[in-house]
C-alpha cells in the first residue's frame, strides 16, 4: 500500500468590499499612514459592515469560491474544520453551521481555536485525518471578523487587524506532495498580553463589563512583538534543519500576517531573499485565522507542483509554529 500524504487540491477566498484605509483610520483615531506603515507594513484592510453578518458569512462565501473554481460537489466533503477566534456566537459551532449552509450535509464539522495560529493547528489536524485513510476530503477554513472585537479608538489595536476568510481542501496524495513535517508549539504564559478579557467563564458578560468596554481585544504590544519574533523564526528555522533544507530548497515562505517587521525577522533567519517571502499584509492587515489562506489564494497562481512552501505563525495563548509542505498542483 502507498504511504497516504495529506495535499492541498484547491483555494477559496473572501474578503468584504469596504476599505478601510489609513487615511480613514486617521479620522478616526490620533495616529496617520507613514507612523501605520513604517510599524506595521499595513495599508488597508476590508471590513464586513452588515451588522446582521459574522464570520459565518466570510467562512460560506470563501467555501464557495473554493467549491465553484474546483467543480467540487459539497456532498463529497467529509470534513470540515472552522478555524476562527471570532465565533458566531460562543457556543453554537460556527463550522456547523457553515457546513449546512454550502450543502455539505455529509461532513461532520467543529470550530478550532488558537488564535492566529488556529489555521497553522488546523492544517496539521486536517493533514492527520487525511493520513487516517478515514477521510478523502477535508474542507479547512479560516475565517475571521476581527471588527467585531475591535476597539475603534484604541490605536494600537484597530490599526492591524481586518475581516477575511480563507479555504483549502485536503485530499490524499500517492507521489510524496503536500504536509511533510510539522513543528508546533504553545505557551500559557502568553494568556495576559493578547485577550479579550470578559465573556468567558472566568469573567462572564455583565452590565458592568460591557460598560468597561472589556469585551474587545487588548494587547501589550511589545511583548507579543517580542515572543512573536523569536517563536516564529526559531520554528521555521528548526523545520528547515530538521529536514536538511537550506534556503536554497524553500520556494516560497507563507508567513502569518501580523507585523511586516515580524515577517522581515523570520525570512532573515531563514537566509531568504525577499522575492520568496509573500506578504498580502499592505491590503488586509491582520485577519487572524484567514492570514495564510488568503496568501495561498492571492499567490497560488505562481505555486507549482513540487514546490517547497513553509508556513510559519504566532498567535495568542501563546501558539506558533511552522509546516513544510510541497504544493500538488500546478493551477490552469
Amino acid at each position: 500500500m502507498n504511504t497516504i500524504t495529506a495535499a492541498i487540491t484547491a483555494v477559496g477566498a473572501y474578503v468584504p468590499d469596504f476599505v478601510l484605509s489609513n487615511k480613514v483610520l486617521e479620522t478616526m483615531v490620533d495616529t496617520n499612514d507613514e507612523w501605520i506603515t513604517s510599524r506595521t507594513g499595513i495599508k488597508e484592510r476590508r471590513i464586513l459592515k452588515d451588522e446582521d453578518k459574522g464570520t459565518s458569512y466570510l467562512a460560506i462565501m470563501a467555501a464557495k469560491d473554493l467549491l465553484a473554481k474546483a467543480n467540487i460537489d459539497p456532498l463529497e466533503i467529509d470534513l470540515l474544520i472552522m478555524a476562527t477566534a471570532t465565533p458566531d456566537m460562543p457556543v453554537a459551532s460556527t463550522g456547523v453551521y457553515v457546513a449546512t449552509e454550502i450543502g455539505a450535509t455529509n461532513a461532520f464539522s467543529y470550530d478550532l481555536q488558537a488564535a492566529c495560529s488556529s489555521f497553522l493547528y488546523g492544517m496539521s489536524t486536517a493533514a492527520a485525518y487525511i493520513q487516517s485513510g478515514r477521510y478523502k476530503k477535508v474542507l479547512l477554513i479560516g475565517a475571521d471578523k476581527m471588527s467585531s472585537i475591535v476597539d475603534y479608538t484604541d490605536r494600537s489595536t484597530c490599526i492591524i487587524f481586518g475581516d477575511g476568510a480563507g479555504a483549502v481542501l485536503f485530499e490524499p496524495n500517492y507521489e510524496g506532495l503536500g504536509l511533510q513535517d510539522e513543528y508546533l508549539r504553545s505557551d500559557g504564559v502568553g494568556r495576559d498580553f493578547l485577550k479579550i478579557p470578559a465573556g468567558g467563564s472566568l469573567v462572564p458578560t455583565t452590565l458592568e463589563t460591557v460598560k468597561e468596554n472589556r469585551h474587545n481585544i487588548i494587547q501589550d504590544g511589545k511583548t507579543v512583538f517580542k515572543y512573536a519574533v523569536t517563536n516564529m523564526a526559531d520554528a521555521s528555522e528548526l523545520i528547515l534543519k530538521r529536514n536538511n533544507l537550506t534556503n536554497d530548497d524553500v520556494d516560497w515562505l507563507v508567513p502569518h500576517q501580523a507585523n511586516k517587521r515580524i515577517i522581515d525577522a523570520t525570512a532573515s533567519r531563514m537566509n531568504l531573499e525577499d522575492s520568496k517571502v509573500l506578504m498580502n499584509i499592505e491590503k488586509y492587515g491582520n485577519t487572524t485565522s484567514a492570514t495564510l489562506p488568503l496568501v495561498i489564494s492571492d499567490f497560488e497562481h505562481l505555486f507549482k507542483k513540487g514546490d517547497t512552501i513553509i508556513f510559519a505563525a504566532f498567535g495568542g495563548g501563546f501558539t506558533w509554529g511552522s509546516i513544510y509542505l510541497k504544493w500538488a498542483y500546478d493551477k490552469k
